[in-house]
């Protein structure tokens, strides 16, 4: 890996700021059980008319009625659709959820460390996650730390693209405005990294122990934020 100094840093949250049984156990559930009375509560509104229209769109099916339609984003929960429409609904009632107190966020210790370590340092911070940016500003707004978000230059979901294709890591560098071999993106997901990679960016895969990194694989790992500053020295430079 190139030792070459690092200026940005785009994470992934689930899996590599928050584990995947928090979103898998706790998010998900919690949203599959309130949508129904959420979309009865708040039908009428524009943003969930647009998602509620926009589900019917991508399912090819714009003449389902309500129940229906809360059928079918059920079911796409269950499959872990990756739909717009879907995402910004559970965002909304994952707002619901936070605001309440019944969620907090469920960020690792020593991401969170790191996290601040890096930003005090003056290395911009950036999120790029599959789960809405309303979403991903709720999972850091809320955490047992406090609110986290003031911590990250930018969100980005999959409003810019495909986590698996290159095109979406070049939009965000083109974005934020810095060249994507000065950028370095953090993820669980090797397919995701790969992508990244394929533009310039350096990645490392982050080891959870939730998901199989495979053999042979091209990104140097870490078991946790603490690992990353001594992978090559690569944040050295920039701290």
């Amino acid at each position: 890996m190139s030792s070459q100094t690092i200026r940005a840093i785009l994470t992934d949250i689930e899996g590599t700021t928050s584990s995947i049984s928090f979103v898998k156990d706790v998010l998900f559930p919690f949203a599959r059980a309130r949508l129904g009375d959420f979309v009865a509560a708040h039908g009428d509104e524009p943003e969930v008319q647009s998602a509620l229209t926009e589900a019917r769109a991508l399912a090819s099916e714009p003449d389902l009625d309500q129940p229906a339609t809360i059928a079918l984003l059920t079911r796409w929960i269950e499959e872990d659709k990756k739909a717009g429409p879907l995402k910004a609904l559970q965002g909304m009632i994952w707002e619901d959820g936070y605001r309440s107190g019944a969620l907090k966020g469920d960020i690792y210790p020593d991401a969170a460390e790191n996290l601040a370590a890096w930003k005090a340092a003056g290395l911009p911070l950036y999120v790029y996650s599959s789960g809405s940016v309303l979403a991903q500003k709720l999972i850091f707004g809320h955490t047992t730390r406090g609110d986290m978000t003031g911590l990250f230059s930018g969100f980005f979901d999959t409003a810019v693209g495909s986590k698996l294709d290159h095109a979406s890591y070049a939009a965000i560098a083109a974005v934020i405005g810095i060249s994507p071999l000065e950028i370095l993106f953090l993820s669980d997901n090797t397919r995701e990294l790969d992508a990244a990679a394929e533009i310039g960016m350096k990645t490392i895969a982050l080891d959870r122990g939730e998901v199989v990194i495979p053999v042979g694989q091209p990104h140097p790992v870490a078991k946790s934020f603490d690992d990353i500053d001594a992978l090559h020295g690569l944040l050295k430079s920039a701290v």
